[in-house]
């Protein structure tokens, strides 16, 4: 599981910063988690291929968090797109994008589905054989989601000592890693514990931007591998986040805490701080295991 985070700050882009924007991989699917403007020329700087994404998604209408994606919209047009691209967002994400692309007389020469989301309750949005996403409800001053991926349990691992010691035909492996037992021709009948190890675990990415402090989410984000939870502020600040309806670096670590998850990942940042430090410090007072977001940071989650 890749992380690559193209933007992670709030509100106005800068020259040295970028508002939201991020690439999951996970079981070789790529998937872009919000779209900032300054999205495309960051895919670039990081050379991710625009055609690899083919789902996209969007947490609110804030213009931090999708402004870039008419643009990227209108740039796979340029290079003549093909294949289908889904976005998942708030209801009349529809409506903006076809408006722009209708007044400026451009349409996409390939399918372009939308996925309006308007439930306050956790929902599967996505969901093919290796992976499935669900909507994490947030708490800020307009309609908002988080999104948790997941992988599904793959395949359960060949024992190779054992297939062999068996001398298994190849044709049965799908089958045994499917779970199955295997009888032999003569009636005996292998136990699939036998013939194989267990699958790597499953791994899943919770992505919570922008939320007041809410512990509602935390069943929904229980043990999840790893948390990238929203700090525009320090505790310094706690009154501007409870104004603005964001979180301080110590609850996204209070959440990280109670959620039991390995990793936490902070970020969208208040460009009024000149060192993010400060937040790391702050947050592993509660808990440990805290990362920090940058622009073209790239965490590998083995």
């Amino acid at each position: 599981m890749k992380l690559t985070i193209l933007g992670c700050y709030a509100a106005t882009p800068r020259t040295i910063t970028n508002p939201t924007a991020q690439v999951l991989e996970i079981r070789n699917r790529m998937f872009l988690i919000d779209c900032a403007e300054g999205t495309q020329v960051q895919l670039r700087k990081n050379k991710l291929r625009f055609s690899k994404i083919n789902h996209i998604f969007i947490s609110h209408l804030h213009g931090d968090h999708f402004y870039g994606l008419i643009g990227l919209i209108s740039t796979f047009m340029l290079l003549n797109r093909q294949t289908d691209l889904h976005v998942y967002g708030p209801k009349g994400i529809k409506e903006l994008i076809l408006l722009q692309l209708r007044l400026g007389n451009s349409y996409t020469g390939y399918n372009l589905y939308f996925h309006e989301l308007e439930s306050k309750k956790s929902e599967v949005i996505f969901e093919d054989e290796k992976v499935v996403v669900k909507t994490i409800p947030l708490q800020h001053r307009i309609y908002t989601n988080g999104f948790l991926f997941q992988e599904k349990v793959g395949d359960r691992k060949l024992n190779l000592d054992a297939v062999n010691k068996y001398s298994i035909d190849s044709c049965y492996f799908q089958k045994i890693k499917n779970g199955k037992d295997l009888t032999t021709e003569n009636g005996t009948t292998i136990p699939n514990v036998e013939l194989t190890f267990d699958p790597i675990p499953p791994k899943s990415y919770a992505f919570c931007s922008d939320t007041v402090y809410d512990e509602s989410i935390i069943p929904i984000i229980k043990n999840a591998d790893v948390l990238y939870h929203e700090s525009t502020f320090l505790e310094s600040e706690a009154d501007k986040a409870e104004k603005t309806m964001h979180s301080t670096a110590k609850e996204a670590a209070t959440i990280a805490l109670k959620a039991n998850v390995k990793h936490l990942v902070l970020g969208h940042y208040s460009t009024r701080y000149s060192d993010i430090e400060h937040f790391k410090k702050e947050a592993e007072f509660i808990f440990s295991n805290t990362l920090l977001a940058d622009d073209g940071k790239i965490f590998d989650f083995d």
